[in-house]
């Protein structure tokens, strides 16, 4: 039980960490103030940070069975990720979902990649 709300806890924050961050870089009327890829780039870099913060202290809390956590919390916060940004980015920019999965949603897939890589180097040192 602890193990699940660690989980959804430090997956919705890779979730929020961005979107918090991105909100500075929009005028009150959701103009966006800087350059489109240079946005792009600061929220690659922000969310790529934050994640493999916040899986370093996830795997802190992880005992044995490295590779499978790092595969069920890649695939975990990828869902909370691609289910937030559903609920709440898509009717704030009314992106059809096609184009935010070509822009956005498939970015998601590096918080996955960090998992499983963090997951199999611990894998190995333990053994």
């Amino acid at each position: 039980m602890k193990a699940i709300k660690w989980n959804l806890g430090y997956g919705f924050l890779s979730w929020f960490i961005p979107f918090f961050i991105s909100i500075f870089f929009f005028s009150k009327d959701g103009g966006l103030q800087i350059d489109l890829f240079l946005f792009k780039t600061i929220m690659i870099v922000v969310g790529s940070l934050s994640g493999c913060i916040l899986l370093y202290r996830y795997f802190l809390l992880v005992d044995s069975k490295f590779l499978k956590e790092g595969l069920i919390i890649g695939i975990s916060w990828i869902s909370i990720n691609w289910l937030l940004d559903i609920l709440v980015l898509l009717p704030m920019s009314k992106m059809a979902i096609e184009v935010y999965f070509i822009q956005i949603g498939f970015r998601y897939l590096s918080l996955l990649f960090f998992a499983i890589a963090m997951g199999a180097i611990l894998e190995r040192k333990i053994r």
